[in-house]
């Protein structure tokens, strides 16, 4: 214990410690500081090795060595907060395929909490969004098989299967008493990370459901045929709706955020070590030619979604309208390890937006909170805790802030926040306090 105690306030107070304590028995401490520190280390490994052997030799069943390790270091890594993980070979292969933007399955974005899988959000137009999965379900069972106990990977793996072959979902929905049992029917899972269409002949709607490698281009063919459907004269605006985005790749976000802004920072990352900070900028020019801009963002809009929102506001580019985001506001780096063993996908930062404010469990607050008239058999059910709520998280840098509202209606004539937007950019209503680019300056009739 003493050693122990000593190593501690070494690492604590080193330098202090090291400047009080004089003469040559100095560095003779700091040296026996920092051999305590390794021989506690290798004695914790030791440990380590005689319960692996102790279980290879004594359990009552011949264990599969590959699944001790495999297991051993997905309990070391998820026990580090939600978000790092190890993906085995198989898993790693399958995030490419998300990442690509084409694979089989569901269409679902969830993570895993207190042993369950959460629902993030379905995706648009995929089997899940048509099944009726709302963001903030609790997958229980996958096939009857529980999902307690088993990995996120394992559970999505066991979600992924051939097209048109069913999996039988069991889910514990918030405000209703009995679970659910939900029938989906497989498909090829061909992500469409950006729609668009017009409307009143002044207005252009992108709607960005995900960030993979084919968002940039799917925002840049956006932009480019709504300029060419409404002239410049006519055009009043844009709106973006990142509503229900779960997030996805950092360079993504970076490069989105460029298609409307001509320059300044966009998201900042912080390790642990002050010569770790990393700062991203816009490149490439406002594709849009300053026009004005509305953002939607709601509970269940995380990770690269909430970079782009923050950017866009803090660089008084965009006005936010909708609910408080996520929260999600930590960087995984993917580390590829070596041919056959998978990757590791390990928290190595944190989020700032351009004004320094964190993401992290704190999301980020729209202009103009609208929450939404959300139909009598679904009240309760729509919240979401947001990434303070979830067990392990990493802090957040102040008060810590729930989660909000994630239901977005399906048929745009209910939907309260993108009147609003519309609205804002017609001219309709005027919210002081917001930037001068969300209004323009002649405003077309509604």
């Amino acid at each position: 214990m003493r050693k122990n105690h000593l190593f501690f306030l070494g690492t604590a107070a080193g330098v202090c410690l090291t400047l009080l304590v004089t003469g040559p028995q100095s560095a003779q401490w700091v040296a026996a500081a920092r051999a305590a520190a390794a021989g506690d280390t290798y004695s914790q490994l030791n440990l380590f090795g005689e319960v692996f052997e102790r279980v290879r030799s004594d359990y009552v069943e011949k264990p599969d060595d590959t699944k001790l390790i495999e297991g051993a270091i997905n309990g070391m890594v998820t026990g580090l907060d939600p978000h790092s993980r190890y993906m085995n070979d198989k898993a790693w292969r399958d995030m490419q395929e998300t990442t690509h933007g084409e694979f089989g399955g569901l269409g679902i974005e969830v993570t895993m909490e207190d042993g369950l899988v959460k629902v993030v959000a379905p995706m648009d137009d995929t089997p899940a969004a048509k099944a009726g999965i709302l963001s903030g379900d609790l997958i229980t069972q996958i096939d009857d098989d529980a999902v307690q106990g088993l990995t996120l990977e394992q559970a999505v793996n066991k979600m992924k299967g051939p097209v048109n072959t069913k999996t039988r979902l069991k889910i514990m929905r918030k405000g209703v008493e009995q679970p659910i049992d939900v029938t989906i029917e497989r498909e090829i899972i061909r992500v469409r990370p950006v729609t668009y269409h017009t409307d009143g002949g002044d207005i252009g709607y992108i709607r960005i459901a995900s960030f993979n490698e084919q968002t940039t281009d799917g925002l840049r063919k956006a932009i480019s045929t709504i300029s060419k459907q409404i002239s410049s004269d006519k055009l009043a605006g844009y709106v973006v709706d990142l509503r229900n985005n779960p997030g996805g790749l950092l360079d993504q976000a970076v490069s989105v955020s460029s298609a409307f802004m001509d320059r300044g920072e966009v998201v900042s990352t912080r390790g642990r070590n002050p010569e770790e900070t990393q700062r991203f900028t816009a490149r490439g020019g406002d594709l849009t030619k300053g026009k004005p801009l509305v953002v939607l963002i709601n509970g269940g809009s995380a990770s690269a979604s909430e970079i782009v929102a923050g950017a866009l506001h803090d660089r008084k580019r965009a006005t936010l309208i909708g609910t408080r985001s996520f929260g999600k506001g930590s960087v995984q780096t993917i580390i590829p390890l070596g041919t056959g063993n998978g990757a590791l996908a390990l928290t190595t930062a944190r989020y700032f937006t351009p004004s320094g404010h964190s993401i992290q469990a704190l999301g980020i607050k729209p202009d103009i909170e609208v929450v939404q008239d959300v139909p009598e058999a679904l009240k309760g059910r729509v919240e979401l805790q947001g990434e303070a709520s979830m067990r392990g998280h990493l802090s957040a840098e102040s008060t810590e802030q729930t989660g909000s509202q994630s239901y977005v209606p399906p048929d745009e004539k209910n939907d309260k926040a993108l009147a609003a937007a519309y609205n804002l950019l017609r001219g309709v209503t005027v919210n002081a306090g917001v930037p001068s680019t969300s209004a323009p300056k002649a405003a077309v009739p509604n």
